[in-house]
């Protein structure tokens, strides 16, 4: 990994980081066959070097890597070229859904809030700014959501009033058109995550988001690009321009 220049100061400097790349990728495994899709290539450089990039420009300290299929793979590449920061490897011992992993996790994650993305998502926004709307909310947790000309692939976020999340509805190919959607990107307080972690539930967005009162969650809102390397075309779209530390778009 080269050198990095901290764009940003040290917005994250305090805030653990929890990385959700345990999926088994069936989607893209066309390509990428027993490739991990956190290490896929991009312009000759495996997609984590880019996120890791990205979360370095922020002053990231401590990222847990929430590993499950292909762990191996992924540890070791870590280990051959690490990041400026410590890594922590939490492996699932069979997949157990991106709640799951956030349980299998929980005792690793020491800061209150706890950063959680998704491993094969990419948004261009200002995480610091993210952060300080988080604390000036007082939300259990803060979704970090993006508009797009078209939600069909990935359902909608139904905001409120200041920001507050109604609801969420599910993806379908009858309902297209400009909205909101989840970028994949979280901010959870202590309490929150250790509600995830008494529980059984395995997915965060269909068991866990779907099912908090309305207004407990908050979004973070805006026009920013935004990257999903989980199918060949995402893939194939995916640069090296699009995936810098970089940050533009505009919030709400």
């Amino acid at each position: 990994m080269s050198d990095l220049t901290d764009c940003y100061g040290h917005a994250l400097a305090e805030i653990d980081v929890a990385i959700l790349a345990g999926g088994l990728g069936t989607r893209i495994r066309p390509v990428l066959g027993d490739l991990p899709k956190f290490l896929a290539p991009v312009e000759g450089r495996a997609y984590a070097d880019y996120l890791f990039e990205w979360l370095a420009s922020y002053g990231v300290r401590r990222v847990v890597l929430c590993l499950g299929h292909l762990a191996h793979h992924i540890a070791e590449a870590v280990e051959r070229d690490p990041p400026p920061f410590e890594i922590v490897f939490s492996v699932e011992p069979e997949p157990l859904g991106t709640a799951g992993a956030l349980r299998h996790a929980r005792a690793h994650l020491r800061s209150d809030p706890v950063l959680v993305l998704n491993g094969d998502s990419f948004v261009r926004a200002d995480l610091g700014e993210f952060l300080a709307k988080h604390r000036m909310g007082g939300a259990a947790a803060t979704l970090l959501c993006t508009e797009v000309p078209d939600t069909d692939r990935f359902g909608k976020v139904e905001l409120g009033t200041g920001g507050g999340i109604l609801g969420f509805s599910e993806k379908r190919p009858d309902d297209t058109g400009p909205g909101t959607v989840n970028a994949g990107i979280y901010l959870m307080n202590r309490i929150f995550l250790d509600e995830i972690a008494t529980g059984t539930a395995r997915s965060l967005e269909r068991e866990i988001f779907a099912e908090q009162p309305a207004g407990r969650l908050m979004a973070y809102s805006g026009v920013f690009p935004f990257i999903d390397i989980g199918t060949p075309d995402d893939l194939a779209d995916a640069t090296a321009a699009r995936l810098t530390p970089n940050m533009t778009g505009r919030h709400s």
